[in-house]
């Protein structure tokens, strides 16, 4: 199994915390060690609560996202056909689309959607054998 660097320390973080929470509780004395297990106990159900929840949260919120971009894009580029992806792994920013229109292949834009009134082109990647500096995409208010 590999796991992402961001994901080890999230557990590493995680595992110490809910560790020290326990050792608290055992350590403190025994008229408020019930309190102290009842705590950490429930600490560490939601931050196991949060682990489980957060991939679903993101999920919905990108699919949510993509029809925005989608929405944006046949405003700005009617009558144009596109493809929409993501980079993938932990280490990118989920909200950042990258369009390829087909009349373009090749070239990616990215696209950061924070919600349906704030979606800015904020940059591109373009294939290596093209020399040409601009896209027929590309914003010229940079």
């Amino acid at each position: 199994m590999d796991l992402h660097p961001i994901t080890v320390i999230e557990i590493i973080f995680t595992v110490t915390l809910i560790n020290t929470l326990f050792i608290i509780a055992f350590l403190i004395p025994k008229t408020k060690r019930k309190t102290g297990l009842y705590t950490a106990t429930s600490i560490t159900a939601l931050i196991l609560l949060f682990f489980i929840i957060r991939p679903f949260w993101i999920n919905y919120h990108v699919s949510v996202k993509k029809e925005q971009l989608t929405f944006y894009l046949e405003k700005q580029f009617p009558n144009e056909k596109w493809q929409i992806t993501q980079n993938v792994g932990r280490q990118y920013n989920p909200y950042i689309f990258l369009v390829e229109f087909h009349n373009e292949k090749g070239w990616k834009y990215h696209f950061y959607v924070k919600n349906a009134d704030h979606i800015r082109q904020n940059g591109y990647s373009q294939p290596d054998s093209v020399e040409q500096i601009e896209g027929k995409h590309q914003r010229k208010d940079w």
